[in-house]
């Protein structure tokens, strides 16, 4: 999967006006983008003024489902930048839409078992579906069959889906009960992202996709993925962003993730940042497994930085 042109790589003034002036529409991923964990990276909220000043429109989209979309309203609080939950779009968030408007679970009937932390369980809970799992603190407890609170009744019945993400207290007990759903006749098996890594300051950590795929190889069964780079996100953002395609553009720090989904998606435009996970050498080297960016830059805030 390769893209015809070279990448241009946003180094003057020149190009990094060219660059705005392009597009209406910005999507933004999170990690590695604009920030690493709790280090806001350099120029980003100014970045983003410049945007916003100009009139351009802007949405986040996050393969991370650790949170949720009202929580990730105060990480950008946290950061002084001003971000509503409407604009927040979390793997998480992708994964209750599906089974809430595509496997159409019932309300107050069908369950869901969580692999994954808080963001899941929550934006399922705000579309009235209930959920199991996920951080109930007694999956931290070490797992025996004959001992074990989820099984001391036997498996809910009323559990037709699994959701598996990131899990950053990832347990055996976890796994193990993960694994027990999956078992059952029509549970239906939905992943939040196919992410194996993500990026911290200085750190590059295991992803959910790592903890997705070891849950799918042991219950023999693939799941469907939510996130960046499957196209159901993206569909959604156009519903709701009434978006110009060809005046969009997708925003990250992963080939494999990020630019597919812009490219798949057919986006006017990519710029892939060089702070999360990628290397200059990757950008512009062609592949038949990625496509290569429109733009890319050593980081997000040279776009404010070049022009200023």
């Amino acid at each position: 999967m390769t893209t015809s042109t070279i990448p241009i790589k946003i180094s003057t003034k020149a190009i990094a006006q060219e660059f705005l002036d392009k597009y209406d529409t910005f999507l933004f991923d999170c990690d590695g983008v604009l920030w690493l964990g709790s280090h806001l990276l350099p120029s980003v909220k100014e970045t983003l003024n410049l945007l916003e000043e100009s009139g351009k429109k802007v949405m986040f989209v996050t393969n991370n489902s650790t949170k949720s979309r009202a929580a990730y309203t105060k990480k950008f609080a946290s950061f002084g930048i001003k971000a509503t939950q409407e604009q927040i779009f979390t793997s998480g968030y992708a994964a209750a839409v599906y089974v809430r408007d595509f496997l159409q679970l019932t309300p107050g009937k069908d369950k869901v078992w969580v692999f994954g932390e808080t963001g899941i369980s929550e934006e399922l809970k705000l579309m009235g579906i209930d959920s199991l799992g996920g951080a109930d603190p007694r999956l931290l407890e070490s797992f025996d069959p004959e001992t074990s609170p989820f099984l001391k009744d036997g498996l809910d019945p009323a559990v037709t889906c699994v959701i598996a993400g990131l899990d950053t207290k990832i347990s055996y007990h976890k796994l193990a009960m993960t694994l027990k759903y999956l078992q059952q006749d029509g549970v239906k098996f939905v992943g939040t992202n196919v992410d194996s890594t993500f990026p911290q300051k200085g750190h590059i950590l295991p992803g959910a996709g790592s903890m997705v795929e070891s849950i799918a190889f042991a219950a023999g069964k693939k799941p469907v993925y939510c996130g960046k780079p499957n196209q159901n996100m993206l569909n959604s953002i156009a519903s709701v962003m009434d978006l110009d395609r060809s005046r969009t553009c997708m925003v990250g720090d992963r080939l494999n993730t990020d630019m597919r989904f812009g490219t798949e998606g057919n986006l006017g435009g990519t710029l892939l940042v060089l702070t999360g996970i990628e290397t200059e050498e990757r950008a512009l080297q062609k592949s038949d497994e990625y496509p290569t960016p429109k733009y890319y830059a050593e980081k997000l805030g040279d776009v404010y930085e070049l022009t200023h």
